[in-house]
């Protein structure tokens, strides 16, 4: 697990939140609900600053309390900043309402219970949930009345409890230490939820060994134990799949180490970090590993690594200041869920990052890398990125059977994602306002056919270019996604550099291509390379019902009697204009073309006015002029004999 080499696929926010150091004087709590760290200091009265993450900065509450006799065991504030719940005594909670930021001191709600209080959450701005030995009861807070109403409750022995803020859910150990019962806590609702499943009967969990977090949108109960066989240390990750569903161990993150883990979550990623070798092993439950009886084993993504260096700005009177190194994995650390690190002894709270491109070049395999690039929430830049990379010149198209796994791979989430569109589309009542409708929500990373067009024009006309052209599109056709304009277009261009006439027509014929008229006028203005273009492009037309264009292109070659023929049967005889066929046959120099034309409308003629004569809004008068000077004499056109 060298990590020598510079590479730091983990790092620690640049701008940490600072903060009164652990002291004699100060104690520093936090709650990881508000993402508030308290740093309060001991003395004839006690002093409060508050800090935590803020709209555009760090955000201070500074603040003094009466020394009420105890020592505080937790302190938190309701979400909106306006009552702070202090706990001193095991028995009781205290609830200062706040008129800004200061205290009201002379309006202090003492609740006293016959239970002891493990801790508390805030589930609204003016309910709290109390975790005792006896159960979980939601009170709620009236300041007005300075009462503490219980509003839900329920009963069950507890021996400790783990919160999860981001899923409202407390989980339980039982007083026997050997079941863990997952509940879910909001405003005026605690729902009982099917118990974890931890195989083995009467087990008992320790606390210190227990995450609680979310992956992927889903609850997840982290186990740290030691392998029976190896007595190496692993994680069992029991999801909660579903309401009624027990959590059951899904998988299993080796970690193939001994000694004192610590775990974060990182845009879906668990960090698994080792203190005694100074490294953070990432895990994604998303990758495929060794399934044993329906569990996932999984390997670290790479070996492990160390966080990335940090060097603290320390405050000094010189220009330069002071740099302090941070010690990394130190003990000092207390790490909360999901990617948060404190250090209370140097006063410094992070967020941990991943850094996406360092990870990249740990990992060879680009077919795992494009799964893991796919989960992640600024992987798409990065996967297009190793996609131009696989195009270039450096690998001359050998890496296509690899491409087309991973074009498989992208598209099988586009065709999703165009599914959920159209669904979102056609099942919108229309007397329904179009903000009222629920949008389908994107996935985590997309790629459609404009960011594949912007990587297919750096390779315009390669040797290897249209083999790759030709595997995306039978990829798109795979997953029934129709191919757009400019990707046709682009396809349509390298087919013609490379004479392929033959493909060409065949992806029209199959409708592989889209079949547009800008795609058709595409194709004809490309026609001069060879007729059999144009012969693609008027059965391109000729499919999505383009009469008008067809016969532009017919009287253009001039092919008039096919056009007249079209537009006879097309547009009908009486909207045939006889002025353009009569000026085409005249181009064409062809008297037997332009008397066969010309005969065709006096019969119109006659079928529509009853006349011979041409209407003189169509303007015909040169045409019937040239009739007459070049057939209507006796020797024009001679009768055929025996």
């Amino acid at each position: 697990m060298d990590s020598s080499n510079g590479i730091h696929y983990i790092e620690l926010s640049p701008n940490p939140i600072r903060f009164d150091a652990v002291s004699q004087l100060t104690n520093v709590f936090f709650d990881d609900s508000n993402k508030q760290i308290f740093a309060v200091r001991s003395g004839g009265a006690t002093g409060v600053v508050v800090k935590g993450p803020g709209p555009t900065e760090d955000t201070v509450i500074s603040f003094c309390m009466n020394d009420r006799g105890g020592s505080i065991r937790s302190i938190k504030f309701s979400p909106d900043n306006q009552i702070l719940a202090v706990q001193r005594k095991e028995n009781a909670v205290e609830f200062i309402c706040f008129q800004g930021d200061q205290p009201l001191l002379q309006d202090i709600i003492t609740h006293q219970v016959k239970t002891n209080i493990y801790g508390f959450v805030w589930v609204h701005s003016r309910e709290v949930a109390l975790i005792s030995n006896t159960g979980v009861e939601v009170f709620s807070i009236v300041p007005e009345k300075r009462q503490v109403r219980s509003v839900k409750s329920l009963s069950i022995g507890i021996k400790w409890f783990a919160w999860c803020c981001d899923a409202h859910v407390a989980l339980l150990c039982t007083s026997e230490g050997n079941a863990l019962i997952p509940v879910l806590v909001k405003q005026k609702v605690i729902t009982k939820l099917p118990k974890v499943d931890l195989g083995t009967p009467n087990r008992e969990v320790e606390e210190s060994k227990v995450t609680l977090g979310q992956v992927y949108g889903v609850l997840a109960v982290l186990i740290l134990q030691p392998n029976p066989l190896t007595f190496q240390m692993e994680v069992e990750v029991h999801l909660l799949n579903g309401p009624g569903l027990a959590p059951r161990k899904c998988h299993v993150l080796r970690l193939s180490l001994m000694g004192r883990f610590a775990i974060n979550t990182v845009d879906n990623l668990f960090v698994v970090h080792h203190q005694s070798t100074g490294t953070s092993l990432l895990f994604d439950i998303a990758l495929p590993g060794e399934v044993i009886n329906d569990v996932t084993y999984h390997a670290p993504i790479t070996p492990g690594r160390s966080i990335k260096p940090f060097a603290l700005k320390l405050p000094s009177l010189s220009p330069d200041g002071q740099i302090l190194q941070c010690e990394l994995y130190s003990t000092h650390w207390v790490l909360f869920q999901p990617n948060i690190v404190i250090d209370a002894k140097l006063g410094c709270m992070w967020y941990l990052n991943l850094c996406i491109e360092p990870l990249c070049q740990l990992i060879s395999d680009r077919i795992r890398l494009t799964e893991l690039l796919l989960q992640r929430s600024n992987g798409k830049p990065v996967l297009l990125k190793v996609l131009a990379q696989l195009m270039d010149d450096q690998y001359k198209g050998t890496l296509i059977p690899v491409l087309e796994t991973i074009f498989n791979r992208i598209n099988k989430i586009y065709a999703s994602w165009v599914q959920l569109e159209l669904q979102s589309q056609t099942a919108q009542p229309s007397n329904v306002k179009t903000s009222s409708v629920k949008q389908a929500t994107p996935p985590i990373v997309l790629i459609d056919q404009l960011d594949m067009v912007q990587i297919f024009q750096r390779i315009a006309h390669r040797s290897y270019t249209e083999a790759i052209l030709m595997m995306y599109l039978q990829s798109l056709n795979k997953f029934n996604i129709a191919a757009q304009e400019d990707l046709s277009k682009i396809i349509i261009t390298e087919l013609i550099h490379n004479r392929s006439f033959d493909t060409l027509r065949r992806l029209v014929s199959y409708s592989m291509l889209l079949e547009s008229k800008s795609v058709a006028c595409y194709l004809l203005a490309n026609s001069d390379v060879d007729t059999a273009i144009s012969q693609v492009a008027i059965d391109m037309l000729g499919r999505i019902q383009a009469h008008e264009i067809i016969i532009e292109v017919m009287l253009g070659q001039g092919k008039v009697i096919d056009a007249l023929r079209l537009a006879k049967n097309s547009l009908g005889l009486e909207k045939v204009p006889a002025r353009k066929f009569l000026e085409a046959a005249h181009k064409t120099k062809d008297d037997l073309i332009f008397h066969s034309v010309f005969r065709f409308f006096q019969m119109r003629n006659l079928k529509l006015y009853e006349t011979l004569s041409f209407p003189k809004t169509e303007q015909c008068t040169e045409f019937i002029q040239h009739y007459n000077n070049t057939f209507m004499t006796e020797s024009a056109i001679k009768p055929q004999t025996a």
